[in-house]
């Protein structure tokens, strides 16, 4: 594993020794053909130049800059498309064929996900009726709504009669822990991802913000409540292959800054969504709630 400095977001600098090794094992394995699949805003130039120094023979990518010969195939795409469908369309460009019969959507096959009702406590719990998930953490603080927010909402939603899950990684147990409080189940750090995408398709709603598992909701096909921060494009980033609906200001200030942090004082695009916006987004999806009606 290389952590490419011209693709993180907090880069180490340039080792040439180590570069120098990376070049060395791909040259070792004798790859034919290479495609390099990027964000919207990152280069596939340097990871050309690596994988030439390699002798990689066929070198495929996305570039609005010219290659020179670095690339065999310079593909180009519509500036708005889904992150997916931009994907895809480099690898047919690159020569391979997406089946007619797929959708061109993300996807997990439920067959391979486990039985949570075989996996023990508190796992099994989760299965023992309807339930929505809130997903609280996210890696950028721009993306991430206070969790003094989530866990308001996770209070109404229960006071409608929604029973509530909490999820997280072992990093952050102390917010599911939070956010779960007295109502939630929290899960927090008691998932892997077979687990996590087990837990997700068997929801019937999962909040979360423009984070991972929103995007596993989608390949689940579970509705998803998103509190999109506008720092990305919702239309390239906004969670695909089931029912969204997008919370959060697409106009705000910091729209298509890629901000980690939140430039703008107050962090409106996410601090303007209340938890009876979230609760009536889960009602939305989910149907009236089940103590309170609202919804119908």
């Amino acid at each position: 594993e290389y952590c490419a400095p011209w693709i993180r977001a907090d880069p180490e600098p340039l080792d040439r020794d180590r570069l120098a090794r990376l070049a060395g094992e791909v040259a070792d394995r004798g790859f034919d053909h290479a495609v390099i699949f990027t964000s919207f805003h990152q280069s596939a130039l340097p990871t050309a130049l690596v994988l030439r120094w390699a002798g990689v023979r066929r070198i495929s990518a996305i570039s609005a800059d010219f290659g020179g010969s670095l690339l065999d195939v310079r593909h180009q795409v519509p500036a708005d498309i889904p992150e997916t469908e931009r994907a895809l369309s480099l690898a047919e460009a690159a020569g391979f064929v997406v089946p007619a019969a797929d959708d061109r959507l993300p996807a997990v096959r439920g067959s391979r996900l486990p039985d949570l009702g075989a996996l023990g406590p508190p796992l099994d719990a989760v299965a023992s009726g309807p339930y929505v998930v809130v997903h609280p953490g996210c890696s950028a603080p721009a993306r991430s709504w206070p969790a003094a927010r989530w866990a308001e909402a996770v209070g109404e939603l229960t006071a409608a009669g929604r029973r509530v899950v909490v999820t997280g990684s072992p990093a952050e147990r102390a917010l599911t822990a939070q956010v779960a409080g007295r109502d939630g189940l929290d899960l927090g750090g008691r998932t892997a991802l077979p687990e996590l995408a087990a837990v997700l398709a068997g929801a019937q709603v999962v909040v979360v913000a423009n984070t991972g598992p929103a995007h596993l909701a989608g390949a689940v096909r579970t509705p998803v409540v998103s509190l999109f921060a506008p720092v990305v494009p919702a239309v390239r980033w906004a969670p695909r292959g089931s029912e969204v609906v997008l919370l959060g200001d697409q106009n705000a200030a910091c729209a298509g800054s890629r901000a980690r942090h939140c430039p703008v004082p107050g962090h409106p695009c996410l601090t303007g969504i209340t938890a009876t916006d979230v609760v009536a987004a889960v009602a939305k999806l989910a149907g009236p709630d089940p103590l309170t009606g609202a919804g119908t």
